[in-house]
């Protein structure tokens, strides 16, 4: 994805930008039905007097605000519940989410249509057939407020919750893995040993690289006729002395700067380019109830059955090289190797919740399951699951508990137990 159109995608994820757009929207509405009034080739013959005009508005502006804040510190008070129950990584999700930025913008957007809509009625802009307009234009808003707060009460009864948080993770999860699974290079070449004389380039920020834009750095390639060796991944620390790029050439000083250009560098991880940041967000989740001040393997388990689905996304796992086929040029990125997303995933889990014999069955039963659709990851899966099977026996305490988690492992894994 273009550096352009990623930006774009985040600008329309932002809480502010639907309401600014329904609020300027409700400005025009309010607006036009005063314009638009000579332009009429008839006249309404309802009359229709200002005060009831103005009173309708009065009483939806006041109470349009008052749902607004409401909305607002629901909205608040789950990213604190999501923070504080699951994991900080899921709040991103949450202020994205597009039901509850289109309930707050539309409650937004009444009362801005409704304080223009006053001012209008007290300086006498809308005459006989404008107040009709106005009329007309504030029902119809009202019924789009009423369907709204319906679906908005629907929605905040779970908005925030243990389970709505696991499912957005996991939607990120997967989205980014199928991603990853369609264009594990990003669309560049598979990474190849960088000879010793390559140029070095490092930027001046610190922070993680969050997107990397692959068709600005093969238009350059393509345009000087360069080899880009990529040294970081989106997900990556980085810092003045980390190299992001290497070149087999000499570089003028516009193209080194085009070169940073196509990194963003930001303080936070994202989950756009990044499939090991679902799997963190994921198994941290699974580490917080699996702790023994919290004791809760129901949740640990919901998480392991979220972890099957994200990682069963993947399919046959990729071994193309990437779509840039020129010998002479181009650019050269790695991937995620599937040891390191198999430690976000199930590290904490296997560090927590040895004890639990219910998580411990899961768990085996869960790699397992992947190791029979994923045939490309079963040598590292088994590696997991002796090791799995060896954290059992080292902390499992209760002889029936551990006869239990055995007898399943023989079961499930007849060629290692």
């Amino acid at each position: 994805m273009k550096r352009w159109t990623w930006i774009l995608h985040r600008i329309v994820r932002q809480i502010w930008f639907r309401a600014g757009v329904i609020s300027l929207l409700s400005v025009a509405l309010a607006i036009l039905a005063g314009i638009v009034t000579p332009y009429l080739p008839y006249t309404f013959n309802v009359d229709i007097g200002q005060r009831s005009v103005g009173t309708i508005l009065q009483i939806m502006a006041s109470s349009m605000l008052a749902v607004t804040t409401f909305s607002l510190t629901a909205m608040v008070s789950a990213y604190s519940s999501a923070t504080q129950l699951a994991t900080p990584r899921a709040t991103q999700l949450m202020v994205s989410d597009p039901t509850s930025q289109n309930a707050l913008s539309t409650f937004l957007g009444a009362f801005v249509f409704s304080m223009v809509g006053i001012v209008g009625l007290n300086t006498s802009a809308y005459g006989h057939d404008g107040r009709i307009i106005l009329f007309a234009a504030t029902v119809v808003i009202i019924l789009l407020v009423v369907g709204t707060l319906l679906r908005w009460i629907g929605h905040i009864t779970a908005f925030g919750r243990m389970a709505d948080v696991i499912d957005r993770v996991e939607e990120a999860a997967t989205r980014a893995m199928t991603d990853f699974a369609a264009a594990p290079h990003l669309g560049g070449r598979a990474a190849i040993v960088v000879p010793p004389k390559a140029v070095a380039i490092a930027g001046s920020q610190t922070g993680y690289v969050t997107h990397i834009d692959v068709a600005a750095l093969r238009a350059i390639a393509e345009r000087n006729g360069l080899r880009i060796h990529v040294g970081v991944l989106p997900g990556t620390m980085v810092h003045p002395k980390r190299d992001l790029v290497q070149v087999e050439s000499a570089l003028d000083d516009t193209t080194r700067a085009a070169l940073i250009k196509s990194f963003t560098i930001e303080r936070h991880r994202s989950f756009d380019q990044d499939p090991r940041l679902g799997l963190i967000a994921l198994s941290e989740i699974a580490s917080r109830a699996l702790a023994p001040a919290t004791n809760d393997p129901g949740t640990g388990i919901e998480v392991l059955n979220a972890l099957l689905r994200v990682f069963l996304s993947l399919g046959s796992q990729p071994t193309n090289a990437g779509d840039d086929d020129n010998e002479q040029h181009g650019v050269y990125l790695g991937r995620p190797s599937i040891d390191d997303m198999l430690t976000d995933a199930f590290g904490p889990v296997l560090r927590e919740g040895g004890k639990e014999v219910e998580v411990s069955l899961r768990l085996t039963s869960t790699l397992a399951a992947m190791h029979a659709n994923l045939a490309v990851m079963r040598r590292p899966i088994e590696g997991w699951a002796a090791r799995h099977a060896q954290r059992v026996g080292e902390t499992m305490e209760d002889p029936a508990d551990l006869a239990v988690f055995e007898q399943a492992y023989r079961r499930l894994w007849p060629a290692l137990a």
